[in-house]
């Protein structure tokens, strides 16, 4: 079986070392190093730093279709796709079996931010759904799904790597039920599909007349990256873990310090801020952070 893998960041890494271990990947695809935030130096994928320790042909090409003819000679049996970050040309398609690795429970949270928005949705569970890759985005039919359980304290940070691992997992008992012919891809109930967009400048910025169950959970399905702000004297401050209080709220956005911890108001109760930064500053936990800031 000549396996070819799609894939870029490192939520893609353990699936690339499950299936190059059980089965041999043939050839890797990512995308091109990119330019550091400083613009010093060019930054190749996780994916292609472990291909390239794994000792794995990668191609980068800008464009898929750049490489197309290339693809056709491989003559790939099946090629595995995980967060590659570019549409699969038809071209492609026509060529192989594609299957992908997308973080949900499909057909819930197509699209590009599965994870973040299955939290903000404050969901009960999340998962990994294996699916053939057609023409429409995360529309084809699943082969394998497993679930995670999360609620509003479940980060983005620790639910990806789970979801990677379990990515990893479940894409090897998929490729040997193919290899064995003993498969059935079952259609999605488009009836119920949502759709996961992604993630924007607005979502981080923190809307204290929100719920705090809400806002507790938007908080976490950001961390640690890009992380919630609100401002404060013409300052962005992050939050990155927070806690329901007890308290009943008074104005949305209120502020009360007692005892070393610090409350802000949401619409119906107050959460505790665990977790804060300054812009260009190291993350704090509260009782530090209090220490060197001062609220009006």
């Amino acid at each position: 079986m000549k396996i070819a893998f799609m894939g870029t960041p490192s939520f893609a890494v353990p699936a690339l070392k499950k299936i190059n271990e059980v089965f041999k990947v043939d050839t890797v695809f990512t995308q091109p190093p990119r330019k550091s935030k400083r613009g010093m130096k060019e930054l190749s994928s996780q994916v292609h730093e472990i291909s390239n320790q794994l000792n794995l042909d990668v191609r980068t090409p800008n464009r898929l279709n750049d490489d197309l003819e290339f693809f056709k000679s491989k003559k790939f049996s099946l090629v595995v796709v995980a967060a590659y970050g570019q549409i699969i040309p038809d071209d492609f398609l026509k060529e192989c079996l594609f299957i992908n690795i997308h973080a949900s429970l499909l057909p819930s949270w197509r699209g590009a931010a599965p994870i973040q928005r299955s939290l903000m949705n404050k969901d009960k569970s999340t998962g990994i759904s294996i699916m053939k890759i057609e023409k429409e985005l995360d529309s084809g039919p699943v082969l394998l799904k497993q679930s995670l359980p999360i609620n509003i304290y479940s980060k983005y940070g620790d639910v990806e790597h789970k979801l990677s691992e379990i990515g990893s997992d479940l894409i090897v008992k998929a490729i040997e039920l193919i290899n064995e012919g003993k498969y059935e891809f079952k259609e999605q109930n488009h009836n119920l599909k949502t759709y996961a967009k992604k993630i924007t400048k607005e979502d981080e910025k923190i809307i204290w007349n929100m719920e705090a169950e809400t806002v507790v959970a938007r908080i976490h399905a950001l961390a640690p990256s890009p992380g919630s702000y609100f401002d404060y004297n013409n300052e962005k401050l992050k939050i990155f873990e927070c806690k329901l209080s007890d308290k009943i709220a008074e104005k949305p956005g209120h502020i009360h310090i007692v005892d070393e911890r610090l409350f802000i108001a949401c619409k119906d109760k107050y959460i505790e801020i665990l977790e804060i930064q300054k812009p260009g500053k190291n993350k704090q936990k509260i009782k530090e952070f209090l220490k060197g800031y001062k609220f009006n």
